[in-house]
């Protein structure tokens, strides 16, 4: 099999804590090193990940250390795609850490499909109790959707996967991530791959491991904003949507709705039961189901894991929804003003008032 060259885009901010591990991962891969590079692009950390990924390229003459000014992750994939020399460009987070098989199966799989990008599944891990259930959790169908990434073994073309390896020219076609993203960006550069006639695949065979939020507030803060900017892909292409999207936002706004309308309205007290009634049973349910196959002790947190993620994840969706509907009102608003005024006046006609010099003058000036 031919071996090309790939480059290995890492971005990163304030990884300090984790980055090393990382790069520990990516130096143990079983691809040749002299057909890799590694592009650190760092977000103007300020907990000394800069200088972990600067002793690295001190040691090693295939990494490279950019700047992100911008701080946010497609601004600074973008500038490791512009700066790497590799056909295939395989994207690596600061908080992930590879089998050492992984960079060899990526380019296979590319290879072997035709594919545009492939990638694996997401195994999410913790250090400590609370970390590890909150790994459970978006580990699960009834945690995060039906994203064949989280949980499937059964390789298949996909929508979109977990981190990815795609072929540099599928990347230029489509015009490389959207910078106006701060989340939500791989989903819409997979859309936009498919939308283009490009093809994504997903084998259980390629894995990484990720260390996700180590406490609730963490996990809370990450869910809103993902559904934040999941509605403001939609509204952008709204052929992007599916099922699995709109779960939490309905169940947060049904919640909503009829919690407002309980107070006047015993049928809305009846339904709002009922609704919280069969949520609590299905998360009891898959907690149970989870724990069984994970641990038991992670059974008495799970339902609130789940409670955070969906809650969450709803509430930024529909924040997001509101804003996007908010700028349409107004837009239409102003739209609808600048049609009642009166257009402006040539300069070279003569609109003093009153002065019959230019018909209807006079009265447009009233």
């Amino acid at each position: 099999m031919e071996q090309p060259f790939v480059s290995v885009i890492i971005p990163v901010r304030d990884e300090g804590a984790r980055l090393e591990r990382c790069l520990n991962s990516v130096f143990a891969q079983d691809y040749p090193a002299d057909r890799m590079e590694v592009l650190v692009v760092d977000g103007m950390s300020t907990d000394g990940t800069r200088e972990i990924a600067q002793a690295y390229a001190a040691r090693c003459p295939n990494v490279r250390v950019l700047a992100n000014p911008a701080r946010i992750v497609p601004v600074g994939m973008n500038i490791g795609i512009r700066a790497a020399t590799g056909g295939y460009i395989i994207r690596v987070d600061g908080h992930t850490v590879l089998p050492p098989n992984y960079v060899t199966l990526c380019v296979r799989y590319l290879q072997q499909t035709g594919a545009d990008n492939v990638g694996g599944t997401m195994r999410a891990v913790g250090d400590g109790y609370l970390p590890q259930a909150i790994a459970v959790a978006t580990s699960s169908p009834f945690g995060v959707g039906n994203s064949p990434f989280h949980y499937s073994d059964r390789a298949q073309w996909v929508d979109t996967v977990y981190l990815g390896a795609f072929r540099r020219e599928a990347l230029e076609r489509v015009g490389l991530y959207d910078e106006s993203l701060v989340r939500n960006q791989d989903y819409e550069l997979n859309y936009r791959i498919r939308k283009a006639g490009g093809r994504i695949f997903y084998s259980p065979d390629i894995f990484a491991y990720y260390y996700g939020r180590d406490s609730l507030g963490a996990l809370w803060r990450q869910y809103h904003q993902y559904g934040l900017w999941k509605a403001r892909v939609i509204a952008r292409h709204p052929g992007s949507a599916q099922p699995r999207h709109f779960a939490a936002p309905l169940f947060v706004a049904g919640s909503l709705g009829l919690g407002v309308l309980a107070s006047a309205l015993p049928f809305a007290r009846w339904l709002l039961g009922l609704q919280l009634t069969l949520y609590a049973l299905a998360s009891v349910t898959f907690s149970a189901r989870e724990a069984l196959r994970k641990g038991l002790q992670f059974l008495p947190v799970l339902p609130l894991v789940f409670l955070v993620l969906h809650v969450s994840w709803g509430l930024g969706f529909l924040r997001g929804a509101c804003g996007i509907a908010a700028s349409m009102m107004a837009e239409r608003a102003r739209c609808a003003l600048s049609r009642r005024l009166p257009a402006a006046p040539d300069a070279g006609s003569n609109v003093e008032a009153g002065d019959g010099s230019h018909p209807g003058a006079g009265r447009a000036l009233n």
